[in-house]
């Protein structure tokens, strides 16, 4: 058994309580909490001390994705339009676009909105219909549906106006966004069946969101703050060759240029079955990863790592006092909160 991060790493619990869903932002002083038909809203501080009284919310339509902006506000991908919500459910703007893939299936967005960081901007991706099959990268039989590259859009937050738009080597069945704090770079991961992740660093400025860098099969996870380094995860999906690592890495913010690598599988028990989930940066020195590790004889389990953000050399293995989910949200100030059957618990390093 692999002995590389096993070095146990304390932590405290600092808070608990119920949670009626998952929490999807942190923003503005608020929490955002997706139930699932709904995303509710509450103070951050409030909610983190124990507090469940809900300040707004909003009905959402089945499979719908709603985003939190800073201003309060929604922005909410749908299967056939995006359009933002102020706080008080009165619609701002609405933006149709072709229904997204899905055949006979209802269809939905692969992802979430992305606001930019002074909020006055809005990247949404859309999927884009063919008519003749010939240039089509997906074709449904039911009903009938031919499909292109999908649009990345930027959008005006307070108008719905196009700012830009680019083509996307993909047909998106996932969909991660990330703008840079300064909101100078989008870096952008779509994940097309067969074909694994592809990121690119776009700027999101330019009419035609010009490309600054990429990658293949890794997908963004966030940025190191007061850095000008973007954290991204290679899965192992083994769908094409060497593709049976697991990874993370960092790249420069601008250029998407790889700065620093480390290969997960240095951490597994069962390099043949264990599995790396996800990344998650809690501050400028710190990142979370999360993995199920299959230990002969025992059940499954899910670990915690503690890496060095500079560095992504690993520290330990963090020391929780019961099991833990693979749920994570971090707070941004080196807190963290994990979910596990509808508990919510907030935790910091001990």
């Amino acid at each position: 058994m692999s002995k590389m991060g096993e070095t146990p790493i304390g932590v405290t619990l600092i808070g608990e309580g119920s949670a009626p869903g998952a929490v999807a932002a942190v923003t503005g002083g608020r929490v955002a909490v997706d139930t699932g038909d709904r995303v509710e809203v509450y103070e951050q501080r409030a909610f983190l001390a124990g507090a469940r009284s809900v300040s707004y919310g909003l009905p959402l339509p089945p499979q719908a994705k709603a985003t939190l902006a800073p201003d309060g506000g929604f922005i909410v991908a749908e299967g056939a339009a995006v359009r933002a919500v102020d706080a008080d459910g009165s619609t701002r703007w609405r933006l149709p676009h072709d229904p997204w893939h899905g055949g006979n299936r209802a269809p939905r967005a692969p992802g979430f909105p992305a606001v930019s960081p002074d909020g006055k901007l809005v990247s949404v991706l859309t999927p884009t219909l063919v008519e003749d099959d010939s240039r089509a990268v997906l074709v449904y039989d039911e009903p009938h549906c031919s499909y292109g590259r999908d649009t990345l859009l930027i959008l005006d937050a307070a108008s719905g106006a196009i700012r830009g738009r680019r083509p996307v080597a993909s047909v998106a069945s996932g969909l991660t966004q990330h703008w840079h704090p300064d909101g100078a770079t989008l870096v952008v991961s779509c994940w097309t069946a067969w074909y694994s992740w592809s990121t690119w660093w776009l700027d999101p400025h330019t009419d035609d969101m010009a490309v600054r860098g990429g990658t293949t099969m890794r997908e963004v996870r966030g940025s190191l703050p007061a850095s000008a380094q973007v954290l991204t995860i290679r899965r192992a999906e083994s769908i094409a060759y060497q593709d049976d690592r697991d990874e993370l890495a960092l790249h420069d913010a601008t250029t998407g240029d790889q700065v620093a690598l480390f290969d997960l599988e240095e951490l597994a028990a069962d390099p043949d079955s264990d599995e790396f989930g996800d990344a998650y940066v809690l501050d400028s020195e710190h990142v979370l990863v999360t993995g199920k590790v299959y230990l002969q004889g025992r059940p499954p389990e899910i670990h915690h790592w503690l890496f060095a953000a500079v560095t992504l050399q690993p520290l330990g293995r963090l020391q929780y006092p019961g099991s833990v989910s693979k749920d994570v949200t971090p707070l941004g100030d080196g807190t963290w909160l994990t979910r596990d059957s509808g508990q919510l618990h907030h935790w910091a390093l001990a």
